[in-house]
């Protein structure tokens, strides 16, 4: 059996450890001729009574967000890895990384997962752990800073 990676995406919110998931990718689809793809999910604004939304709070997010992302690969990496750089809309990170992950094909997702204690994955869950259990395709966890990535 090969394993053959042509499209790997990393799904970003800009911490460490997502910093961590696209030394992974990168090394990756060198080792592989593999494309990039980096993709952010930008959270809906759900207005409701308590908390009425902003559009002009909501802009200047998405705004932010597009400038993080444009940032995050330099034009060099761009055009080395093939990249595909998106920000996406939705209500639910973890539905819009699957769905994303479908519609682009993607043959493996690297993710940073920030480790949370027990108590805190109960109450909030984890966005990891849950593309992991629903993924097309598989899933490379990162953890950071407690295990550091080493360039051969």
């Amino acid at each position: 059996m090969t394993i053959k990676l042509q499209r790997i995406c990393v799904p970003v919110d800009f911490s460490e450890t997502s910093a961590a998931a696209l030394l992974y990718a990168k090394a990756l689809a060198d080792a592989f001729g593999a494309s990039l793809y980096v993709m952010h999910v930008l959270v809906a604004w759900v207005p409701n009574a308590d908390f009425p939304a902003s559009p002009e709070l909501y802009a200047s997010l998405e705004e932010s967000a597009r400038k993080q992302l444009n940032a995050i690969l330099t034009a060099e990496e761009k055009a080395k890895y093939h990249a595909k750089v998106d920000l996406v809309m939705g209500t639910s990170e973890f539905v819009e990384v699957i769905r994303y992950a479908r519609e682009k094909n993607i043959d493996l997702l690297v993710l940073g997962t920030h480790g949370r204690g027990a108590i805190a994955h109960m109450l909030m869950g984890s966005v990891a752990e849950k593309i992991v259990r629903k993924a097309p395709c598989p899933v490379l966890t990162v953890r950071h800073p407690e295990h550091e990535f080493v360039m051969p």
